[in-house]
C-alpha cells in the first residue's frame, strides 16, 4: 500500500475558525478555542488520518498587524507554519468577507508561498450568509488569488469538512507516516495542559487581561496509582492583574483550576491533581524563556 504524509497549514485572520477546524479534523480537542481573538499563540500540530494518508495540520496564530513583541513573534510563527507546509488553507469568514486583513494576507501569500505549494480557500461559517452572497464572495476571492480549490465549510457544525480532508489527503506527498497511528498532536503534554488552563482563564476573564498573562507547567509528577500531579504557574504583568485572576478569596482561580483539571483529566483519561499558582512578572513578554515555553522564537519579536 502506498502511504502519504505531509503538512497542511491553516492560516487566516484571528478568530476565523482555524482552531475549531483543526479539532474537527483531528477528532479531539488539541487547540484551544474561545470567542476572543489571538487565542492561538504558537504553531499547534494535530494529526489526522484519511485513508492511507496522514495529514499533519498546523494551526497557526491569526494573521494581524502586530503591535507588541509577542504579536510579532506570533505572526512570524504563522508565516513560518505556512512556509513549511505542503498545502496552505486560507480560512475566511463568510459573513465578514474580503476584509482589509484578508487583502493583506492575499498580498503576502504571493510573496511568502513557494511555487511548489498548493493553496486552497476555505470559506467558513457558511450558515451565516445566503447562497447568493457566498457565490459572490467565492468569485471575488478567486479573482484576487489563484486558489487551487474552494471549499464551503462550517468548522463548528462539520459541514464540508470531510470533503476538505479527502482533498488534502490526495495532495499529501507519497512517503511513510510521520507519527504513530494513535498520536493526535505533537505538542508536549505539559504544553497542552498549560494551554487548557489558559483557555479557561481566557473564557473567564474579560477585556485585555488574557493577553497579559501566560501559563506554564512547572511540574509533572507521575504517581504510582496511575494519577498525575501537575503544577502550573500563571504569570501576569501587574499586581492588579494577580488580584483579578485570584478573585475574591481565591474563588476565580479555584473555579478556573477545577474546569482545567476536568478537561486535562478527560484528555489524558486519568486522574489529575492540578495545582495552579499566580505570580507577577512585570516584563514576562520581554523574556526569551517565556517565548520558548510557548513554542515561539523570541528573536522573531524584534
Amino acid at each position: 500500500m502506498t502511504t502519504r504524509a505531509g503538512f497542511a497549514a491553516l492560516i487566516g485572520e484571528p478568530n476565523s475558525g482555524k482552531s475549531t477546524l483543526l479539532n474537527r479534523m483531528v477528532g479531539a480537542k488539541v487547540s484551544i478555542v474561545t470567542h476572543k481573538v489571538q487565542t492561538t499563540r504558537t504553531r499547534i500540530r494535530g494529526v489526522a488520518i484519511e485513508g492511507d494518508a496522514q495529514i499533519v495540520f498546523v494551526d497557526t496564530p491569526g494573521l494581524f498587524r502586530p503591535r507588541r513583541r509577542l504579536d510579532r513573534a506570533m505572526v512570524a510563527a504563522a508565516w513560518g507554519g505556512a512556509a513549511d507546509a505542503d498545502v496552505v488553507v486560507l480560512m475566511v469568514e463568510a459573513h465578514r468577507g474580503l476584509t482589509e486583513g484578508v487583502r493583506a494576507i492575499l498580498e503576502a501569500l504571493a510573496e511568502k508561498v513557494s511555487a511548489r505549494q498548493t493553496v486552497a480557500l476555505a470559506i467558513n461559517k457558511i450558515d451565516r450568509v445566503k447562497a447568493e452572497a457566498l457565490l459572490a464572495l467565492t468569485e471575488e476571492l478567486n479573482a484576487a488569488y489563484p486558489f487551487a480549490a474552494t471549499f464551503m465549510i462550517s468548522a463548528e457544525r462539520g459541514h464540508g469538512v470531510e470533503d476538505l480532508r479527502r482533498w488534502l489527503a490526495e495532495r499529501m506527498p507519497e512517503g511513510p507516516w510521520l507519527y504513530p497511528e494513535d498520536q493526535i498532536a505533537d505538542l508536549p503534554l505539559r504544553m497542552i495542559a498549560a494551554e487548557m488552563t489558559r483557555e479557561k482563564l481566557t473564557l473567564r476573564l474579560h477585556q485585555e487581561l488574557p493577553y497579559e498573562l501566560t501559563v506554564e507547567t512547572e511540574g509533572w509528577e507521575e504517581r504510582k496509582d496511575g494519577s498525575v500531579r501537575i503544577d502550573q504557574v500563571v504569570y501576569v504583568a501587574r499586581d492588579g492583574h494577580k488580584g483579578i485572576v485570584l478573585g475574591n478569596r481565591g474563588e476565580t482561580i479555584k473555579a478556573i483550576g477545577q474546569a482545567a483539571r476536568a478537561e486535562i483529566a478527560a484528555f489524558l483519561d486519568r486522574t489529575v491533581h492540578l495545582f495552579v499558582t499566580v505570580k507577577v512578572r512585570p516584563r514576562w513578554q520581554e523574556e526569551a524563556e517565556r517565548y520558548g515555553e510557548m513554542g515561539l522564537d523570541f528573536r522573531d519579536g524584534n
